[in-house]
């Protein structure tokens, strides 16, 4: 386990969806190598800062995109943040639309998940110990509420609000599955939602995501979804990723706690159903990142 009191402490975090693998504009930059009882990270983690106000970067993908969706390991992601400090994670993610009105190159703010995918670990709880978290809004309102002003006052074409349907990938859907997704009224199909936002609310980290929409996965008769057509948009989407980051990172500074009705930085609280006496002492110091506030 590594002592978190040698690693620097930073309160924000951008995870970088498909085609974010860095930040332009950080300054002071260092970068971290953590090992994590979950194995390492997707990549090394990049602190800086932005206006005076420290971030830490993290290439979902890897740097390069070498990792799958289902190949992410997002438990070592998520916690080598929280060994980090951090207090609150933008998740940019590129994604597909099951909406007209929801249209490429425009940005979403969803405020509902719906889990299809099948071969992934959803839980730090399990082998010793049992945690139920609290899931039913399953993005921080207090940071989407930032970020959606912060769209609005830089004139991003945005929605805010959607339920994004994460499917397990990698390929994009059949036509016969983007139909359903689309009459079952999701709006937004992605690969990487799960479990990185049910992780980071075991982690009690305000979490919430900027959909990037690149294409109309499959249900659009003569506009379907093509990997040329994905890179092109995601390139076009990135400069206005830019300008949020550098927007948004000043206003958020160092007000880091949540104070929204999900209660994400509590969701621990009363949420760990294993007796303290029979959890063993390898899974309190694996956990101890997320769990030592209330198990010693």
């Amino acid at each position: 386990m590594i002592d978190t009191g040698k690693l620097p402490e930073v309160k924000l975090a951008i995870i970088g969806g498909s085609g974010v693998y860095a930040i332009d504009g950080l300054k002071d930059i260092k970068t971290i190598n953590i090992t994590t009882p979950f194995g390492s990270p997707s990549d090394t983690i990049t602190i800086g800062t932005i206006d005076g106000v420290s971030c830490a970067f993290l290439p979902r993908h890897g740097k390069g995109h070498r990792f799958t969706p289902s190949e992410v390991n997002s438990c070592a992601n998520i916690i080598a943040l929280k060994m980090l400090g951090v207090k609150k994670i933008i998740a940019i993610s590129a994604c597909g639309s099951l909406r007209d009105d929801y249209k490429p190159r425009h940005f979403v703010l969803p405020d509902q998940i719906f889990d299809r995918t099948k071969n992934r670990p959803l839980s730090f709880f399990s082998n010793g110990i049992v945690g139920h978290i609290a899931f039913a809004n399953p993005f921080c309102t207090c940071l989407r509420e930032t970020l959606h002003k912060s769209v609005r006052e830089l004139g991003i074409e945005h929605h805010n609000g959607g339920t994004y349907v994460c499917i397990e990938g990698p390929q994009f859907s059949t036509k016969a599955e983007s139909l359903f997704y689309q009459k079952s009224g999701f709006d937004l199909i992605g690969m990487t939602a799960i479990p990185e936002a049910k992780l980071a609310r075991e982690a009690e980290i305000c979490y919430a995501m900027v959909a990037l929409i690149t294409d109309y996965d499959a249900w659009k008769e003569n506009d379907e979804v093509t990997p040329e057509v994905v890179l092109s948009v995601m390139k076009e989407n990135n400069s206005n990723v830019e300008r949020l980051i550098k927007y948004v990172l000043p206003k958020i500074g160092d007000n880091t706690t949540c104070t929204c009705t999900t209660q994400c930085q509590n969701a621990l609280k009363n949420a760990i159903y294993t007796a303290p006496e029979i959890i063993s002492e390898k899974i309190k110091e694996n956990l101890a990142p997320l769990i030592s506030k209330y198990i010693k």
